[in-house]
């Protein structure tokens, strides 16, 4: 282990978690400096302490300041600097900027970019927006308000509904009904709250082995549930996520690039507050190669093309287009070959040749005794692809998109495909206002999509059903066939999982059964049990901490 004297512990201290231990974490320091450090790090002998030492700390041009004061909130080993001592005032950001920007590009900034990150909250933005910013697979982890579990009933403090007021929209002769379409979802959701709530209250009353907290839970989440699909397309809601540098330039670029106004305007706001934290891994979408890369972006939109092909109205929910007839015999010799030295060639031939005996008995070795959903299978299930065709409601989408591990595209939502009435809706009697609802939507829609398509995307309700494309390989369907099928989940996005996972073992049955912890149930209350499991962690986190 390498050794410091004491003033360079002393001076290394507050930046690093422990100064004796081979792993350890930094701190203190501003993304910039992160990034260059580990780019340094990279092309370089030293450790990455000695390194930060003597070419960040001691280099004045980076302007490290206050040494002594931030030294004098942590010891040698490490312990936490004091209040006062963070990044402002430890470490003069600008000028690690500059010295970015002469001395380390020639590291290679995007593999830099991507070690530098930053935490941002997008509030008040459309549901539109949100899924043109999930968009985003690698270097980007978002968390978005629930529709599940938060009532949309507020309004703001001018008195308004909560939806976003499309600019294009507002200056055109649509003014007006975009406006009062919005607003009648809004009202028809917000009176059917307590309505449909106290419906489920009756349904269901409480006993005594729920908590007064789990049953007014499961009671809230089975009123959103029921509801959520009144709310529109633009309905202002709020998302938090975490990326690197990297993945923020391109989705700014891409944003840019957009035909709406809400997506620009999102990327000029998203690239200034990112400035304030990560300036140097936000400056390419302004420069030539940004602004050449919007324009291949919109170029490449076929708008134009895809108006010659005619609309299908309505489809199946889940429909298996394309697959790998020999998925058994690619995953069973992606399986064998790390324990042994044939070539994949020759083991693809040795798999073909195998009887369903002995393909069941390595493929049930393979996958293991998985006790629960989260021991995930090995990399040999990667080895198979399935595409499906979905069309499903827009809530339903709105869960779904946010998986990684696959290829999505959707069409642009409208009311073509009909809405989703959920079968609770019906049974309190609540369906008259749900349809006309419904169908004033769809008059709106209608007359908006004739001039500007893409803006009358915002006042489609959550209920009325989009389509899109998934295609994922095999071990990414076991998590999200098992995932989204459980109990707790939503009762659309529970039917599309349990209809892939019906397809996939339709035609690959000895793949499908190892699929085990598929819920192929229906629930009358979804969040019930998990609920009652909540009740328990409270109570056990309650006794372990004395209260």
């Amino acid at each position: 282990m390498e050794t410091f004297t004491d003033e360079e512990r002393r001076l290394l201290a507050p930046f690093v978690s422990n100064m004796d231990r081979p792993v350890f974490v930094l701190r203190s320091l501003p993304e910039v400096v992160k990034g260059a450090l580990f780019s340094r790090y990279s092309r370089s002998t030293k450790s990455l302490r000695r390194t930060l030492l003597d070419e960040f700390i001691r280099n004045k041009e980076i302007g490290f300041e206050a040494q002594e004061g931030a030294a004098g909130g942590a010891d040698a080993g490490g312990a936490a600097a004091t209040a006062g001592s963070g990044p402002g005032d430890i470490v003069a950001t600008e000028k690690a900027e500059q010295f970015y920007d002469r001395v380390l590009l020639g590291y290679g900034d995007d593999s830099v970019a991507e070690l530098a990150g930053a935490h941002i909250a997008l509030e008040d933005i459309s549901i539109i927006a949100t899924k043109m910013v999930q968009d985003a697979r690698i270097g980007l982890s978002p968390l978005e308000k629930s529709t599940r579990y938060v009532y949309f009933d507020q309004k703001d403090e001018n008195g308004k509904w909560r939806y976003y007021e499309e600019p294009d929209l507002a200056a055109s002769e649509f003014a007006a009904l975009y406006s009062e379409t919005c607003s009648m979802l809004f009202s028809t959701y917000a009176s059917l709250i307590p309505k449909v709530s106290k419906f489920f209250s009756e349904r269901m009353p409480r006993d005594e082995s729920l908590s007064e907290r789990a049953y007014e839970a499961t009671i809230r989440a089975k009123t959103c549930d029921s509801i959520r699909g009144l709310l529109p397309a633009s309905t202002k809601t709020n998302m938090g996520f975490f990326g690197n540098g990297r993945a923020y330039e391109y989705l700014i670029t891409k944003l840019y690039a957009d035909p709406l106004a809400e997506m620009r305007d999102l990327a000029k706001t998203m690239q200034a507050e990112l400035r304030t934290e990560i300036p140097s891994f936000v400056k390419r979408p302004d420069t030539q190669h940004g602004r050449e890369t919007q324009e291949y972006i919109r170029k490449t939109r076929l708008d134009g093309l895809g108006a010659g092909i005619a609309a299908e109205a309505g489809a199946d929910e889940v429909v298996l287009v394309e697959y790998d007839e020999d998925a058994e015999e690619r995953i069973i010799a992606a399986a064998l070959y790390p324990f042994t030295n044939a070539s994949m060639t020759s083991l693809r031939g040795r798999a073909k040749g195998m009887q369903k005996p002995e393909r069941e008995r390595i493929l049930s070795a393979y996958s293991g005794e998985r006790s629960n959903r989260r021991h995930k299978p090995g990399r040999a299930y990667e080895s198979a692809a399935y595409t499906f065709d979905i069309c499903a409601n827009y809530g339903c989408y709105r869960d779904i998109h946010r998986h990684r591990v696959l290829t999505q595209q959707r069409q642009a939502l409208g009311c073509l495909h009909g809405f989703t009435l959920p079968k609770e809706i019906v049974e309190s009697g609540f369906e008259p206002e749900f349809r006309d609802a419904m169908i004033a939507s769809k008059n709106a829609w209608e007359s908006i999509a004739k001039k500007r398509p893409l803006q009358a995307q915002y006042v489609v309700p959550l209920a009325y059903r989009i389509r899109w494309q998934m295609t994922m390989n095999l071990r990414e369907a076991f998590h999200f066939c098992e995932l989204r099928s459980q109990m707790q989940g939503h009762m659309d996005y529970r039917r599309v999982a349990q209809g892939m996972y019906r397809e996939i073992s339709r035609v690959h049955p000895l793949l499908g059964g190892q699929m085990k912890f598929v819920d192929m149930q229906d629930y009358q209350f979804e969040r019930l049990e998990a609920e009652r499991k909540l009740d328990k962690k409270i109570a056990e986190a309650a006794k372990k901490h004395g209260k």
